[in-house]
């Protein structure tokens, strides 16, 4: 049932992680500086504030009681998750929801869920991040040879989206329109890869920030909260993960709003946001749903976590979820109109095998628990 459950949560918070920002393609006369701030405020600071207040116990006994190299590691994580957030935006403004997805998320994907072994296989980094399983002993079990099967297969899928990009280029040639406009293939890969590294650190930022969601597991078992289960003498919160989020959003928050900032004194676009001359209750209501609709990707991950764990499977099949999800959208903005056959097969063998690849990991970790130590 828990691995029901999480499958369950995480496809719903990579169905909101793969449609928060389509709100932001009914934003009117607003500069993307602005859209993007606007938006990050409901995304990194009201709903992580609302979440935590409203299902974490003693949020802020928490915080005071948390060792200051948790908070600082915690937050350092949400910093540079946070530069991973905000070229995002810009790898999906050149690529396109479905191609830029795929290509990011894919990255994303990889690093998240061999990012932590293979730094504990280097000398001096091993005792500085959590403990658990290393690269080098993946080999030497079943699971850990059909974890890597899966990495496998869900690189074959980015370098298929990413020939199906080239291919796309190629096919469009100068004649640019619609949601292709802006579409810049180099630009947005070199701007994609940066993100998809960065992005993975949200990954890393819940194992530095557990020692908060154990506290707050404690304080829920002992005030009786609802939403706890119990499974082999220990308990699980559903929430647990909030305080965390909390944390590691604050370092998000940080990142894009200095950056926001200097573009909009650069720019001077500060007067959008109460320009009459453009729909602003329209846009604030679109801004506040795709923060909010952000927010709930990780407001279900973390749902999803207390059931089946950080490990590989987890962060990959959130992972896919999204891609999933973006090429739906893609699809539906016909942002693959114009291109050959060829081209749009290939988008979908990219696809399926990062879909694949989910299945793949998602069965070494559900015949081997043990893999629950590689996140």
């Amino acid at each position: 049932m828990n691995v029901i459950l999480g499958i369950l949560f995480h496809s719903l918070g990579g169905g909101a992680s793969g449609s928060w920002y389509m709100p932001y393609n009914w934003v009117k006369k607003w500069r993307w500086e602005i859209y993007w701030i606007t938006g990050g405020i409901f995304s990194w600071l009201i709903m992580p504030f609302l979440a935590v207040i409203l299902t974490i116990p003693d949020w802020q006994g928490i915080l005071q009681a948390t060792s200051s190299s948790v908070i600082r590691n915690t937050y350092i994580m949400g910093l540079l998750w946070g530069i991973g957030g905000l070229t995002y935006g810009l790898a999906i403004r050149y690529l396109g929801m479905s191609l830029g997805n795929s290509v990011l998320l894919g990255i994303t994907s990889v690093v998240g869920s061999l990012g932590l072994p293979v730094l504990r296989n280097i000398p001096g980094v091993a005792e500085v991040i959590p403990e658990g399983l290393a690269f080098s002993e993946l080999f030497g079990s079943t699971g850990g040879r059909i974890v890597i099967l899966g990495i496998l297969i869900l690189l074959a899928g980015i370098i298929l989206s990413g020939r199906a990009g080239i291919q796309k280029d190629k096919d469009i040639g100068n004649v640019k329109e619609g949601v292709n406009s802006e579409f810049s293939l180099s630009k947005g890969l070199m701007i994609a890869v940066v993100s998809g590294v960065l992005s993975a650190f949200f990954s890393f930022g819940i194992d530095a920030g557990k020692e908060m969601s154990v506290v707050a597991r404690s304080l829920a078992v002992e005030q009786s909260y609802p939403f706890l289960t119990q499974e082999g003498g220990s308990f699980k919160y559903l929430f647990e993960n909030n305080i965390i989020f909390f944390v590691i959003l604050w370092g998000g928050l940080t990142t894009n709003f200095i950056w926001t900032t200097a573009l909009i004194l650069r720019n001077k676009t500060g007067s959008d946001f109460t320009d009459k001359k453009t729909p602003l209750l329209r846009n604030y209501l679109f801004c506040a749903l795709a923060g909010t609709t952000w927010f709930l990707q990780f407001f279900f991950y973390g749902m999803g976590e207390t059931k089946i764990g950080n490990g590989a499977s987890s962060w990959t099949l959130h992972m896919a979820t999204i891609i999933l999800t973006a090429n739906m959208w893609g699809f539906y903005r016909k942002e693959w109109k114009g291109v050959s056959k060829k081209t749009y097969n290939t988008i979908l063998l990219g696809i399926g095998a990062i879909l694949l690849s989910v299945v793949v990991i998602g069965i070494a970790k559900w015949l081997y628990p043990e893999l629950n130590a590689l996140g």
